[in-house]
């Protein structure tokens, strides 16, 4: 690439400027150009050492996220998971900002941004802090208004215990907030709490029988949610040995 457009060096500076245009052609041209800043890293080598610029370019990204334009928003995280790349832990700063807006895109309309946007979340479990680190922050969307928000976050969850298991996750805080779900309005979102809550079964097994009847859930639908993990524990696909389920749990959850 290169380095000079107009004659004006393409830096850090150069980028904090333009990330501010809202013309959807210039952000499209601009993020590609960014997105090749981010990979060089012996030019980009600027980019830790201003940091009101950076602050400024990521709360611009995450509005990008937010964008009307399916487009700028894809772009938007594309920009957001290299920058996690590039700073791994030191994105932590910036999780106040970005992951509001990745709930909001977890219930888009399209399926290309909602992967995204999940995959993202994972990045930032697996590279810049714990999931129970990332998922104070998540938690807010089980009561998102958007149902979709809320269906994406259970779904979350069930790829974050797939993904990292149930160890540092801190499930049981995730508990009351996936309970008050089964009473949601929306039938896809009661159903997605119920998939996340028989995926938080076969990881600690019995011991969220427990828990759940102490939830105030009605007889009826506690017996149905009862069926689905006997349903599991019988078909052998059970993360937890059965066997050793109370020692196992009593490490894994404090209810």
């Amino acid at each position: 690439m290169d380095w000079e457009e107009d004659d004006r060096i393409v830096d850090l500076e150069f980028f904090y400027a333009e990330v501010q245009q809202k013309d959807v052609s210039r952000r499209l041209q601009v993020g590609h150009q960014f997105l090749e800043y981010l990979t060089d890293h012996r030019h980009s080598a600027d980019l830790e050492q201003d940091s009101k610029r950076l602050d400024k370019i990521i709360d611009e990204m995450a509005s990008w996220v937010n964008s009307s334009n399916y487009k700028v928003t894809l772009l938007g995280l594309d920009v957001l998971s290299a920058l996690t790349d590039r700073l791994i832990e030191r994105f932590r700063t910036y999780l106040v900002t970005v992951i509001p807006v990745l709930v909001d895109r977890l219930g888009d309309a399209k399926d290309q941004t909602r992967d995204q946007a999940q995959n993202l979340i994972l990045k930032l479990m697996d590279q810049t802090a714990p999931p129970i680190c990332v998922w104070e922050r998540l938690a807010a969307g089980f009561k998102h208004k958007n149902f979709r928000c809320r269906e994406g976050v259970c779904l979350c969850l069930i790829s974050t215990l797939n993904k990292f298991g149930v160890q540092e996750l801190g499930v049981s805080k995730l508990v009351p907030h996936i309970c008050l779900l089964f009473g949601d309005s929306n039938a896809q979102v009661r159903e997605a709490a119920l998939l996340a809550t028989v995926e938080i079964y076969r990881h600690v097994g019995d011991k969220l029988r427990a828990d759940l009847a102490t939830k105030g859930i009605s007889s009826a639908k506690l017996q149905a949610i009862f069926s689905k993990f006997d349903e599991v524990r019988h078909s052998g696909s059970m993360i937890l040995n059965y066997s050793n389920d109370t020692a196992a749990t009593r490490d894994l959850l404090t209810f």
